[in-house]
């Protein structure tokens, strides 16, 4: 699968949490229609298994939060830390995640990793470095959009523009890495033949 392929059907898998990111600023509407939004998108997306695993109940237990807290009962302080209970939550879920033993990672890569290689444990060390990567940026924004609710030391494009940055570093890295393992495995492959 080519880096750019892969980097595609990572951004579609994100596609929920994106258009919440894109959609819900600068007004309680564009707030709402985001949350609701990202919302279906989750859901359908989980029917589809286009979206699963610990990404896919993250997305259905914030937005399902979000809609009651946002939507339905216009609570001001949701709505005023809404980007570091996004954010946060994400965290704690790729956390989670790993303590359980279950990489998020893991769930996408098989995908596209034939299953005797599953168990093997360089798959498997891949996968927890790339849901850490992911942990890490997670908690970073987390920690950027909680700063930036609570006393803000930054102009707001720069806490974005940190945020995309770290999201944009993290899709390559996933992608970028994984590819250049198999070809260097297919080069010791044919090396050794």
């Amino acid at each position: 699968m080519s880096v750019l392929k892969s980097f595609l059907k990572m951004l579609l898998s994100f596609a929920p949490w994106l258009f919440f990111l894109i959609i819900a600023q600068h007004s309680m509407f564009r707030l709402k229609v985001g949350i609701i939004g990202a919302a279906v998108l989750t859901v359908v997306m989980a029917v589809a298994r286009l979206h699963r695993g610990v990404i896919m109940w993250v997305g259905i237990l914030f937005f399902t939060y979000a809609i009651v807290a946002v939507v339905l009962l216009n609570n001001m302080w949701a709505v005023h830390y809404m980007g570091a209970l996004a954010n946060g939550a994400l965290a704690v879920g790729t956390w989670a995640g790993m303590a359980l033993k279950r990489p998020f990672t893991l769930e996408y890569a098989r995908e596209h990793t034939d299953p005797s290689l599953w168990k093997n444990p360089a798959f498997l060390r891949t996968n927890y470095l790339m849901t850490t990567i992911w942990g890490v940026v997670f908690t970073v924004n987390a920690s950027l959009a909680w700063q930036r609710s609570i006393q803000p030391t930054m102009p707001d494009w720069v806490y974005e523009a940190i945020t995309y940055i770290l999201l944009v570093s993290a899709m390559f890295i996933s992608t970028w890495y994984p590819d250049y393992l198999r070809r260097r495995r297919n080069v010791q492959a044919a090396q050794a033949d």
